[in-house]
């Protein structure tokens, strides 16, 4: 059984003067030369709008999520994915030689005018994808993955499955039109979620404009499909989406003073719609919440744990991985930060190795719960140390 050993962590919003100037501040960043209906376009434009925070997955805001709907070359959110994870398996290198098919050539839509018979490197095709949403690319990343496309999108699908994404249906690894071929707001943010867990997309992803060198020597000029990622503040990665089923899409994530938000928009009007309502769900965010790390991973809390047999006596202790919270600027509860921890653990321990918990509670209800762990190996006594302690208590040597 643990003892209730508790540290109570206080935390206030700052109210008033200070919200006040937030709300401006954002204010004058938003309405810089647009109107309010450019801020609020997110409440009416497209066929869903879906808004979280990345880091605790809290939805902001939501209009349609679950609405089973075309989102044309977001598909290609999951084909980084893919990419990307079995890069991290080892299944495949970025730095890789990806034959390019016939097949891949072929593509039409957006591309980089690949060459039947050519050879590029993996890394330089998945940036061509996070970038300027290359078709033929993909077909070669797929292929070269998988050994065929429709192997490939048969993962795509089962990926899907694991996440959860219980509204999706990949056809294709481009988004080009597809009978039966949809996925909702919900579940694009999903992905995306995953997707910008590799810190390589984030190289590609701010890449603004660029040429693509051909083994020939020709080159092809590159631009970011996502405008936001040189024209909002914040904005680090996304990933657009147009054709004439679909209208325009935009999932994108932006991230300011250690808070970061997705945003999606699924069937909008027009490219400046589309950016106007992601700009505006980010605003929202940024101007209303803000997430507070409470307590760090790998840093020491204030207690220690008797350790029986040890090396050393007492055993330093941190959490497993951060404790965060999103909070409204507005929010004035209280939350408390409280460890329950063994009340002593038996040598040897192992850094990492499950000692307690952190609970996070707010006006008396457990919001979260987080494994507290060993943060340093302590080994067993041997007779000589049991010897030398009973000396030192003794004052002998």
């Amino acid at each position: 059984m643990y003892s209730k050993k508790f540290v109570k962590l206080k935390i206030f919003i700052l109210v008033g003067a200070f919200a006040i100037v937030l709300a401006l501040s954002a204010t004058c960043s938003l309405f810089a030369g647009a109107s309010v209906a450019f801020a609020e376009s997110y409440f009416s434009e497209g066929k869903s709008a879906y808004l979280i925070d990345s880091a605790t997955g809290t939805v902001l805001y939501a209009r349609n999520e679950k609405a089973r709907l075309p989102i044309a070359s977001m598909v290609k959110i999951m084909t980084s994915l893919l990419t990307f994870e079995a890069v991290e398996r080892g299944d495949v290198s970025l730095d890789d030689d990806v034959a390019v098919s016939d097949l891949a050539a072929s593509m039409g839509g957006s591309q980089v005018f690949l060459d039947a018979g050519t050879t590029h490197k993996l890394d330089d095709l998945l940036k061509t994808v996070i970038v300027a949403s290359a078709n033929d690319s993909c077909v070669a990343l797929a292929e070269h993955i998988s050994g065929s496309v429709s192997a490939f999108v048969a993962r795509m699908n089962e990926r899907a499955k694991e996440l959860g994404m219980n509204d999706t249906s990949f056809k294709n690894c481009t988004g080009l039109p597809a009978a039966e071929s949809f996925s909702c707001a919900q579940d694009v943010a999903k992905m995306f979620g995953e997707l910008i867990k590799h810190p390589h997309y984030f190289e590609h992803a701010k890449v603004w404009l660029e040429d693509y060198m051909h083994p020939d020597g020709r080159a092809t000029s590159i631009t970011n499909t996502n405008k936001l990622v040189r024209f909002y503040n914040g904005c680090d990665g996304g990933k657009t989406g147009y054709t004439g089923e679909a209208k325009f899409c935009l999932a994108a994530t932006a991230k300011r003073d250690g808070m970061r938000v997705i945003a999606v928009i699924i069937g909008a009007s027009g490219s400046k719609e589309r950016n106007a309502a992601v700009s505006g769900m980010f605003d929202f965010a940024f101007a209303n919440y803000s997430n507070a790390t409470l307590v760090k991973s790998g840093e020491l809390i204030d207690n220690s744990i008797e350790v029986i047999g040890g090396k050393k006596a007492d055993l330093n202790v941190t959490v497993s991985k951060d404790v965060s919270q999103l909070m409204s600027r507005k929010e004035q509860a209280e939350f408390e930060l409280k460890y329950e921890l063994e009340k002593k653990v038996k040598a040897p321990v192992k850094a990492g190795d499950v000692v307690g918990k952190a609970l996070l509670v707010k006006n008396g209800e457990i919001i979260s719960e987080t494994d507290v762990v060993a943060a340093e190996d302590v080994k067993a006594m041997s007779l000589y140390d049991a010897i030398e302690r009973i000396g030192r208590r003794w004052g002998i040597g």
